[in-house]
């Protein structure tokens, strides 16, 4: 659940008025829940209390500093895939030693400085990555602890830019690899091997390829006599954006965890989108209603650049008028922003009801990939972002200026 709902035919965030956001802080504009937020954590900590698991939130959904205080403060660690991610995180006031680094590319720089952070592990994606880090290791004259992750060869049912777990995919190793890698720790003298990462995909909404992937991994441990300190299930778990009927944390921990009880180690849990997807929309504003020959477009003021999903990955988020209202366009309708690409859209062939120019809409279910994918493209100005908590707001990232866009590049002299 939510806290997205029509009060008196108003939309709103909690306790505030969403129309009022947009009249004062202007459009687009990302709003979250505080309250959805820290619901969902606390579900997924509940639903897996038996074993105590390190929650580490995968920064990549929503790495504003206040949405990653929010969820230091109740207890979770990090799940970070580059420099700036870890540095963002060590500002928000994580404790490194809750921090996981996952990444098919970490580069030299990259490696240094989580080495110097101290962070919990790498999670070692390639035979050449973890020889890197052994090399680096040595100069720095510091032992990097390292989680293999693996890749299981399962299919989960998402879309194909989000699967992570096929053999024809950049992520982690097989099995014939990892086993190799833990019959030659002698080869890594600077490394210190205390765990297997899986990260099957994103937004997946049943148990059954979890399960899958946990029986190959369990079969791998026996098979080996592998010792573990920690086994990370990764992410993925999946949310409602339209009709999906997702498990709930409470139903995928029951699935899994007579599998988990089998493994000796302590879990870690990397959900993203399960906590962070639902609280948060994307307001935008009518500017034009388009009739053509053949449909109806609703031309907004917020486009591709601030949320990339529908464009690349024909993503459906509902989207829904501030101000509630009955009645349909004759004809379905596109709803699309002003950026000069014919894949700018945020919905295609919507029922939807009949606005004006000037009437606001929320895209719902933008909490996750929505401003962390956002761009400049076409010159526009990144989104402003504002959390709300109870009958409070807060602005929690500023609109962004034309002098922005222009601050890191340099003026060359003859030119």
């Amino acid at each position: 659940m939510h806290e997205f709902k029509y009060k008196r035919n108003e939309f709103y965030c909690e306790n505030v008025s969403l129309k009022k956001l947009a009249h004062e802080f202007s459009t687009p504009l990302y709003v979250y829940s505080h309250k959805t937020v820290v619901d969902h954590f606390r579900k997924i900590k509940a639903a897996f209390r038996e074993f105590k698991p390190l929650i580490c939130f995968a920064a990549k959904a929503n790495a504003n500093l206040n949405v990653l205080r929010i969820l230091i403060k109740e207890g979770a660690g990090l799940d970070v895939v580059s420099g700036g991610e870890l540095y963002k995180g060590l500002k928000a006031g994580v404790d490194a030693k809750k921090v996981v680094y996952a990444s098919v590319g970490k580069t030299d720089e990259e490696i240094r400085g989580a080495l110097k952070a101290g962070i919990l592990f790498f999670n070692v994606e390639s035979l050449a990555e973890l020889e890197n880090i052994n090399r680096i290791s040595a100069l720095l004259k510091k032992r990097a602890n390292v989680a293999i992750r693996v890749n299981p060869d399962v299919a989960p049912k998402t879309h194909e830019y989000i699967t992570t777990s096929k053999k024809e995919n950049k992520f982690g190793l097989d099995l014939e690899v990892a086993r190799f890698i833990f019959s030659s720790l002698e080869r890594y003298p600077w490394i210190n091997l205390n765990g297997i990462h899986l990260h099957i995909g994103s937004q997946i909404t049943q148990a059954k390829p979890y399960k899958e992937a946990l029986k190959k991994i369990i079969g791998f441990i026996r098979e080996n006599h592998i010792e573990l300190d920690y086994i990370n299930l990764g992410g993925g778990l999946g949310i409602i954006y339209d009709n999906e009927r997702p498990q709930t944390a409470e139903s995928f921990a029951k699935a899994i965890t007579p599998l988990l009880r089998k493994i000796k180690a302590k879990l870690i849990l990397e959900p993203g989108r399960f906590i962070v997807g639902n609280s948060g929309v994307l307001l935008a504003k009518t500017i034009y209603i388009k009739e053509s020959a053949k449909k109806t477009f609703v031309i907004t003021d917020t486009a591709m650049n601030d949320l990339m999903r529908p464009s690349l990955y024909q993503a459906y988020h509902t989207i829904v008028p501030l101000k509630k209202a009955k009645g349909n366009f004759k004809n379905p309708v596109d709803i699309v922003g002003p950026v000069c690409e014919s894949g700018d859209f945020l919905a295609k062939g919507r029922k939807f009801p009949l606005v004006k120019s000037g009437d606001f809409l929320a895209v719902l279910g933008a909490g996750a990939y929505g401003f962390s994918m956002s761009s400049n493209y076409n010159a526009r100005l990144r989104a402003a972002e504002v959390l709300v908590k109870g009958n409070k707001y807060y602005l929690i990232r500023k609109r962004e200026t034309y002098k922005d866009l222009i601050a890191t590049d340099i003026k060359v002299k003859g030119i």
